[in-house]
């Protein structure tokens, strides 16, 4: 790459530098983000993933199986927790101990939805403030 750049003006490779810097700086931009939070129920270990970027949220929890040191059960978002509208989002448990879902709120509006796993993915309600 080096040797291509000696060919150019002292401008042109500036502006190549400049660019490059760019596009590497906008890739870091578009790299998941996440952020996990155990659920707060005491008797389950079950742990939210959220996407900061999108809202997007699943779950994973451990499963027992016989012969193994056991498998890792994963949660795919359902209805309501899909991709968002673009922002910044959070988790928040309840810390109540009885309590499976936590709540995914949006920190640039205040709305949020709770979210827990039914049946055999993670569903959110819809948005509130």
């Amino acid at each position: 790459m080096m040797g291509v750049l000696r060919f150019l003006s002292a401008a042109a490779r500036r502006y190549f530098v400049a660019l490059a810097a760019t596009i590497g700086m906008a890739q870091g931009a578009f790299a998941a983000n996440y952020e996990f939070l155990a659920c707060p129920a005491t008797d389950l270990n079950r742990v939210y993933r959220l996407d900061r970027a999108t809202g997007e949220i699943g779950a994973c929890q451990y499963g027992l199986k016989e012969g193994s040191v056991g498998v890792t059960l994963c949660y795919p978002p359902g209805e309501g927790a899909g991709p968002q509208a673009p922002s910044e989002y959070s988790l928040v448990s309840s810390r109540h101990v009885g309590e499976s879902g936590v709540f995914r709120v949006d920190l640039r509006t205040g709305m949020m939805s709770v979210c827990y796993v039914l049946n055999d993915a993670v569903v959110c309600t819809p948005q509130a403030r």
